[in-house]
Parts: C-alpha cells; sequence; structure tokens
C-alpha cells in the first residue's frame, strides 16, 4: 500500500482528496490543527487514515509529523506530498492590517516551504530509502494567475507559490521527484457560508464600502457556483498518479466565452470590464 501525506483534511478540498486516494487503495496521513478535528476525520474515513496534528507554520510539529510518517514508512519512500493547507484574507490593499497581510503569505507560502522541506527527503531525496520517487502537489489558486480587486493578500500568497513550485520542479529533477500545480477557481465548500459572515464593517470609514459589499455578493455567489470539493479530489489523484503528468492543471467552471475572454484579453481591457462590473472608475 502506497503512502501519501495531505495537508488541511479537516474539510473542503483536502478531505475530499483524502477520501479519493483512500478509496482508490492509498494510506494517507493528513494534517489537521485541532484533536477534535483528528478524531472525526479518522471517523469519517477509516483505518487507512492517520491524522497528524500541526500547524503549517510551526517547524517542530512539522518535523515531528515527517518522523512520524518516515517510522510508518518502514524504509520505504512516499508517494506523494500535497500541499494544500492555505487561508484567504481579504480587503483593500491600502487598509488590510500589517498583521493579516504576514498571516497570509506565512500561511500559503512560508507554509509549503517547511512541510516540503521536512517531506522532501522522505519522496527520495533520502538516498537510503528504497522506491520509486513521489511527487509533490501544491494547491494554488486561478488567483495564482491572474489578481482580483480586494483579494490582492491571497494573489500574492498564490502567485508566489506558483514561482516557488516552477524554482521546485527543476531542483528536484535530480532526485526524479515531480512538482505539479493545480490552480482551481472557486470551489463549492462551507467557506462559502463563511465569508457571507465577514464584517466588512471595519472599512465602514472607507472609499471602498459601498464596492466592497458588491463584491463580497459576486465573489460569494461565484462560490456557491463553484467546481465540488470532490472533483478537485479527483484532479489531485490524476497528477499523483497518472504516468504523464501536465505541470500545471486549472479547474476553472465558467462559460467557454467567459474564459476566451480572460484568456485573451489585454490586462487594460480587464482593468476596464472589472472596474465597470464593481463599480471601480474614478468618478468624472
Amino acid at each position: 500500500m502506497q503512502t501519501i501525506v495531505i495537508t488541511g483534511v479537516s474539510t473542503g478540498i483536502g478531505h475530499a482528496a483524502a477520501k479519493v486516494m483512500i478509496a482508490r487503495g492509498y494510506r494517507v496521513f493528513g494534517s489537521v490543527r485541532k484533536e477534535s478535528d483528528a478524531q472525526r476525520v479518522q471517523a469519517e474515513l477509516g483505518e487507512n487514515f492517520s491524522p497528524l496534528i500541526f500547524d503549517v507554520v510551526d517547524p517542530e510539529g512539522i518535523a515531528h509529523a515527517a518522523d512520524s510518517v518516515r517510522e510508518a514508512l518502514n524504509g520505504s519512500t512516499l508517494a506523494g506530498l500535497v500541499n494544500n493547507a492555505g487561508i484567504a484574507v481579504s480587503g483593500p490593499l491600502l487598509e488590510v492590517s500589517e498583521s493579516d497581510y504576514r498571516k497570509q503569505l506565512e500561511v500559503n507560502l512560508v507554509g509549503p516551504f517547511l512541510v516540503t522541506q521536512a517531506f522532501a527527503p522522505l519522496l527520495g531525496a533520502d538516498p537510503v530509502l528504497k522506491g520509486a520517487p513521489g511527487r509533490i502537489v501544491n494547491i494554488s489558486s486561478v488567483a495564482g494567475l491572474r489578481a482580483m480587486p480586494f483579494v490582492g493578500p491571497y494573489a500574492a500568497s498564490k502567485f508566489g507559490l506558483e514561482g516557488y513550485s516552477e524554482a521546485l520542479r527543476r531542483e528536484l529533477m535530480m532526485f526524479g521527484i515531480d512538482v505539479i500545480v493545480i490552480g482551481p477557481g472557486p470551489v463549492k465548500t462551507a467557506i462559502w457560508d463563511k465569508a457571507e459572515e465577514v464584517d466588512i464593517e471595519q472599512y465602514r470609514s472607507s472609499p471602498y464600502r459601498p464596492i466592497l459589499e458588491r463584491f463580497q455578493k459576486v465573489f460569494i455567489s461565484q462560490g456557491r457556483d463553484g467546481y465540488p470539493a470532490e472533483r478537485l479530489g479527483e484532479l489531485i489523484c490524476t497528477a499523483l498518479t497518472t504516468s504523464k503528468p501536465k505541470v500545471r492543471y486549472a479547474a476553472v467552471k465558467g462559460r467557454m466565452m467567459e474564459k476566451l475572454m480572460m484568456s485573451v484579453a489585454s490586462p487594460r481591457m480587464l482593468d476596464k470590464a472589472i472596474a465597470k462590473m464593481l463599480g471601480l472608475n474614478k468618478p468624472s
């Protein structure tokens, strides 16, 4: 039985990926931050799931988890690592707090860096282990290629993850370890119920306030109409198991004409379209 590690399996994409991989006969180690989540997910996913309790910004906790997985592998390599855990900070870039911005980058960009350093030896960078090299799948976003207003902190973290992944893929070629990026658009999860509860009152004196209200409605509506998490789980499975994986998979739901416009329109054209949609044009 081959083994993979997935970060952030308490809900959403990580939970769906763990469920799919277990159904395909894999043993999954999945990270959560709370003991209560560890017990719940263990009960939901069964005996081929083992929880790892750590935060992706805690080097000591990550190292302890990597040691536990190494012991379980008993001299064999790890088949895959999925860097999925992440958060989304939103708000106008001129007004987002420094602490929130730093937290966004710490979790979404430093986190995968720390986790990858800890688990790369198990994927084949350690020549003592026996077996085929594993793969790394980094969960980016459509926001890793295109930044919308008011999700600048999140986009910055995902743009960074895309660059990190590209450099890492080339550096790990000497070990036979492949690195694959998945860049989904909105995914249908419980996060959109939480997004509706986000208090934008902190921006009540901001010139962006009425635009933020409009943006929140559009953003949540798109999210609730997004890809099912289970389909992303299947895509992660494909990235981990297909014989010739792509370097990047996109999963963006939408009409063909909308996708075509976003792919061929110039940045200035998109600026104008987005400004008109949200009311971001400067008053005349």
